[in-house]
């Protein structure tokens, strides 16, 4: 299979391809660059460059797939238009995984409790809970009060009572919940991750080769926001 991976969800601006060979090897081109808010400038040049690396013609593309969210409203809106429109146009099946799940997938062989975190400003986060490889929380836009809560009550029960964040709002979700007043995380050790991907579009491309994901492609899906966007906020109840 040659599949594109294009993980547009935060700063980081992530493209992975993935192209087969007659031995049945799969050689992997990546692109990624700390892209702050270029990733409409930056992600067409980066495939059509990924794409001569790899002597691909876009039409020799058999799968795409990008980050579902949740994430940036407008990276995720850049990597679904282009995801899709690209797909639409090559004729080839469109899926998207969701960004925390895909974060969580190289720890899932590790015991105990992980949460990936992103930094979803206006003091929240968006985060989810995995135990053993399993989510045992479903997607979260939580404060830090709430996510100590969460923790909490993930390990009440659970021994060695600790958790690792990970992900590039770790560290700031790290220095926010040991500030907080009396934290209900006094006897709970919070790891932060250290040498974490910077990217997710290999992991991307990993689920793609490894899952049924596009199965089924649905044109009509849409990023997981999670959050109300501030125009959404703005309208009269």
């Amino acid at each position: 299979m040659n599949l594109l991976a294009v993980d547009t969800a935060t700063e980081k601006l992530s493209i992975a391809l993935s192209a087969g060979k007659d031995t049945g090897h799969q050689d992997v081109w990546l692109f990624e660059a700390d892209a702050g808010l270029r990733h409409s400038e930056l992600v067409m040049e980066s495939i059509d460059m990924l794409c001569k690396k790899a002597a691909l013609k876009p039409e020799d593309l058999t799968g795409i797939v990008c980050m579902g969210g949740p994430g940036s409203f407008t990276g995720l809106r850049i990597g679904f238009s282009l995801a899709k429109g690209l797909a639409l146009a090559l004729g080839c099946p469109f899926a998207a995984i969701p960004t925390l799940d895909c974060m969580a997938r190289p720890l899932s062989s590790l015991k105990g409790l992980i949460m990936p975190v992103l930094d979803a400003k206006k003091s929240s986060f968006f985060c989810a809970l995995y135990r053993d490889g399993v989510k045992i929380r479903a997607d979260m836009d939580l404060s830090p009060e709430a996510i100590a809560q969460t923790i909490a009550a993930a390990t009440a029960s659970q021994e060695p009572k600790q958790v690792l964040l990970f992900g590039p709002g770790s560290g700031l979700l790290h220095s926010k919940l040991t500030q907080l007043p009396q934290s209900p995380l006094a006897n709970i050790d919070i790891l932060v991750g250290k040498g974490i991907r910077w990217g997710n579009a290999q992991t991307l491309l990993e689920i793609a080769r490894e899952t049924d994901i596009f199965a089924n492609p649905d044109f009509s899906a849409g990023p997981e926001y999670i959050r109300k966007s501030d125009a959404e906020e703005a309208l009269p109840s």
